[in-house]
């Protein structure tokens, strides 16, 4: 007897099929070297940012400016923060991915 089309739909909710694959779509390359440049610009200004950080920090600690120091330290560890998050993106990712493809 053949499935009806509400089998097949409630089929398809629980196992439409879809999987990622490299080669589908062109241009991958490209959208990887695009990503892979505005993670490396985003390390460079976090660079820059925690150079400044510091620096009020420094600035604040030395002249007695304690809200002028309160903000370097934050500002260092929102930018070490933000390094943290930038260099492990990729694991991340890959680790949610791989813990998702375990969902049945």
């Amino acid at each position: 007897m053949p499935a009806s089309f509400a089998d097949h739909v409630v089929y398809l909710a629980y196992n439409p099929g879809v999987s990622p694959s490299e080669g589908g779509l062109p241009g991958l390359s490209v959208l990887k070297n695009v990503v892979n440049s505005i993670n490396l610009f985003g390390i460079v200004a976090v660079v820059g940012a925690l150079a400044v950080s510091l620096g009020v920090w420094a600035w604040g600690h030395h002249t007695g400016g304690h809200q002028a120091e309160a903000n370097g330290k934050k500002g260092a560890v929102v930018a070490a923060g933000a390094a943290l998050g930038l260099g492990a993106a990729n694991g991340i990712v890959a680790f949610f991915s791989a813990l998702g493809s375990q969902v049945h």
